[in-house]
């Protein structure tokens, strides 16, 4: 995976990136995948929205039943431009969801298919503005959350994996990754064992599980603290989200340059192309349907939470 990881980070390294230079990556190993580049503007300048589609070999696209995996990378944006001359460390989100949408673009070439559909979402920004954050600035967008995730979260999603660079905090003291609980339609549930396991043999340690709260899984815009937005695909969908954060030992600002670690990269997109093998055959699950009804059944449900609420003060 780290050939990929390079390769990805070397069309996102650059003042010019956008969108179709993405685009024209993918279509040079033609594979047959669909390429998807939507240019959207916004009141701080524009973006370029990506979505790659990789049919499974019984997934949804050929008129099978396996499960569909969206994989979603998650950022303000690649750069800072002219703030910051470089990649920032907010680009690492994108560079793992690509740099795994790349491989899974080899596989298929080679001939090796999933089983299950994939989606990879992600976009590309190469000068997004810094926004203020506690305990260091943060990456915004040139877009809000609500058309961001209109354009990366798709309906034909039944799981979903939100990579984004998770360094500017002091709940994680880890270098690598991690994973959160699963996020359902308002509910926080418990890990799942099943990535939990994916986690392991992918790092070959002990896996790290990031801790979040309730807040966590709100939509931006209600005034309350987020540990960033890696959580924000799951206020928008009834799929399972699961947040892959790509963590540091000590504090790291979104907008720092020369803070990307192409190991860590190459670990995340590991995981999710693993997760997208087990997901999309069956032997791998978000969370318990079961676990998940009876929670529903004594408390009710949750989903006010992915709403901005009454907005009473």
């Amino acid at each position: 995976m780290l050939r990929q990881v390079l390769q990805v980070l070397d069309v996102l390294d650059d003042p010019l990136s956008s969108g179709e230079a993405v685009a024209a990556l993918f279509r040079s190993v033609d594979s047959g995948i669909r390429v998807e580049v939507q240019r959207v503007a916004g009141d701080r300048g524009f973006t370029d929205f990506v979505k790659l589609r990789f049919p499974g070999s019984a997934g949804k696209i050929k008129g099978g039943s396996s499960p569909t995996l969206g994989i979603i990378g998650r950022l303000g944006g690649i750069g800072a431009r002219p703030h910051k001359v470089g990649l920032v460390s907010d680009a690492d989100g994108a560079a793992a969801a690509l740099s795994a949408g790349l491989k899974l673009a080899e596989m298929a070439r080679r001939g090796d298919w999933l089983q299950g559909d994939v989606i990879v979402a992600t976009h590309v920004c190469p000068n997004a503005p810094m926004i203020p954050h506690e305990p260091v600035p943060f990456m915004g967008s040139p877009v809000d959350m609500l058309t961001m995730n209109r354009y990366e979260v798709d309906p034909q999603m039944d799981a979903i994996l939100s990579i984004d660079t998770t360094r500017g905090n002091r709940i994680l003291n880890r270098k690598g990754i991690a994973i959160t609980p699963t996020a359902k339609e308002g509910w926080l549930l418990r890990p799942s064992p099943d990535l939990l396991g994916i986690l392991e043999r992918v790092t070959g340690e002990l896996p790290a599980v990031l801790p979040l709260s309730m807040a966590d899984i709100t939509p931006y815009g209600n005034g309350v603290y987020h540990i960033n937005s890696l959580m924000q695909p799951a206020t928008s969908t009834s799929a399972p989200v699961v947040g892959v954060p790509i963590t540091a030992q000590t504090v790291v600002a979104g907008s720092a340059t020369g803070a990307s670690h192409e190991v860590d990269i190459a670990l995340a997109a590991r995981f999710a192309l693993e997760v997208a093998k087990d997901f999309g055959a069956g032997l791998a699950r978000f969370y318990d349907p079961g676990e998940f009804d009876r929670l529903v059944a004594l408390y009710g449900e949750m989903r006010q939470l992915q709403t901005l609420g009454s907005q009473k003060t």
